[in-house]
């Protein structure tokens, strides 16, 4: 019996794995994340309520994982000051940011600060789980699952509700830096 972790056979006349190339460097963390600096991804907040009050932190690493059932996942450090919020929490709200929106990016990335005070607008779903005002559209989630991997955790979280503002530009993030897609256009 194969271990859960075992990687597949490759399919019947598949080309055979190439071997690394002779410059590939070790993987240290340092490498890695240079690496992915150089991956623009979206910006988003998640947000979530908890018996302390709202809270929330901005992430790029969001993934749509299945249409059917709708689902998204994304990482959060083990150290982060909202990951025991998440932890706790039944339902998440990924608020998408515009590119008009940095300054909320930013402040939603400081630690030590009460993110939801002013100047910061919201307000609750029905479900009492906070949403961002002005953002380029939304998803609320209900948490399936928590996975330890390293010195994150994975979300996989279902998705039940969305509302999207059509013709909006959305807010990158690209080698260490807030962009607009219009930074890209040529």
């Amino acid at each position: 019996m194969a271990a859960p972790h075992a990687v597949a056979a490759a399919a019947p006349g598949a080309p055979p794995a190439k071997p690394l190339p002779v410059n590939a460097l070790p993987v240290d963390a340092a490498r890695f994340r240079r690496v992915f600096r150089r991956h623009p991804a979206g910006v988003v907040v998640i947000t979530v309520d908890s018996e302390a009050g709202p809270a929330g932190f901005t992430a790029t690493s969001l993934t749509s994982v299945s249409a059917q059932p709708p689902s998204v996942s994304f990482g959060i450090s083990a150290r982060s000051s909202t990951w025991p919020h998440v932890r706790d929490a039944g339902s998440v709200v990924v608020n998408f940011l515009g590119a008009h929106q940095e300054g909320l990016a930013r402040r939603f990335a400081t630690s030590g600060l009460d993110r939801f005070a002013a100047p910061t607008r919201w307000r609750r779903l029905a479900g009492g789980e906070p949403v961002l005002d002005g953002v380029t559209g939304w998803l609320r989630a209900e948490v399936r699952s928590l996975i330890p991997v390293g010195d994150h955790h994975l979300v996989l979280a279902q998705v039940v509700e969305t509302d999207l503002r059509e013709g909006s530009a959305p807010l990158l993030y690209h080698d260490g830096r807030y962009h607009s897609i219009q930074d890209y256009r040529t």
